[in-house]
């Protein structure tokens, strides 16, 4: 894969605060839905500057594990650990979610949108216009998010990884919708966070084409 260098990127490394994030672990966890049981006795460990892709079919759990690290879903049992946070509040302060749906308003402009997250997440809204040009959308930054093709609206959901910078980033089906360039693009700025020292955790139906370490949910289906 033939990844382009990155020029006036937006959030230039870690912060110091963020850089104390010294991994992510898991402590026989279990995960359910309602009454059904996704998974079970899940414990592992991942340092920083790793990519892990979490695999398994649809409904083994790889969603619901990417919201319960990020504090939006419970354990039935076990702990989560990001560092010394084992709190899902202190979690998710440390951590970036972007879902499988891009979260965005069709009224609302691009540049809104990015100016929003910079503001949501302590981001630097200085760097909006770089935001939106390192994925290619500067020059539609006045329009309604509800012209964009579906590719398009992918990138700029992108921009929240980068307009304010945290270790850890959860990611669902983050390729998704992206064409040869988009992928191109989302690989690099994964690459950049590995590099970097951050953490990446993507649930994939295909690889994203990086090193990776692999945890295969549905080998610990009950």
């Amino acid at each position: 894969m033939t990844r382009r260098a990155f020029k006036g990127q937006p959030s230039e490394g870690l912060t110091d605060e963020s850089r104390l994030v010294d991994g992510l672990a898991f402590e026989g966890l279990a995960l359910a839905r309602g009454s059904r049981l996704l998974f079970q006795d899940l414990t592992a460990c991942y340092q920083p500057g790793v990519l892990v892709e979490l695999t398994g079919p649809n409904g083994s759990g790889k969603t619901t594990l990417l919201r319960a690290i990020a504090g939006l879903a419970s354990p039935a049992a076990g702990v989560i650990r990001m560092g010394r946070a084992t709190d899902p509040e202190d979690r998710a302060s440390l951590a970036h979610l972007l879902g499988h749906r891009d979260g965005l308003k069709g009224a609302l402009a691009l540049r809104a949108h990015v100016r929003f997250w910079a503001e949501l997440f302590a981001g630097d809204a200085g760097q909006i216009d770089d935001a939106l040009a390192l994925v290619g959308l500067r020059g539609l930054s006045a329009l309604p998010a509800r012209v964009l093709s579906q590719g398009q609206a992918r990138r700029l959901a992108l921009t929240r990884l980068v307009i304010a910078q945290r270790p850890v980033w959860l990611l669902d089906e983050p390729a998704a919708g992206l064409d040869r360039a988009g992928k191109n693009l989302l690989a690099d700025l994964i690459d950049r966070q590995v590099r970097q020292g951050g953490l990446v955790i993507a649930a994939v139906h295909e690889p994203l084409g990086l090193p990776a370490q692999s945890l295969a949910l549905e080998s610990l289906k009950p």
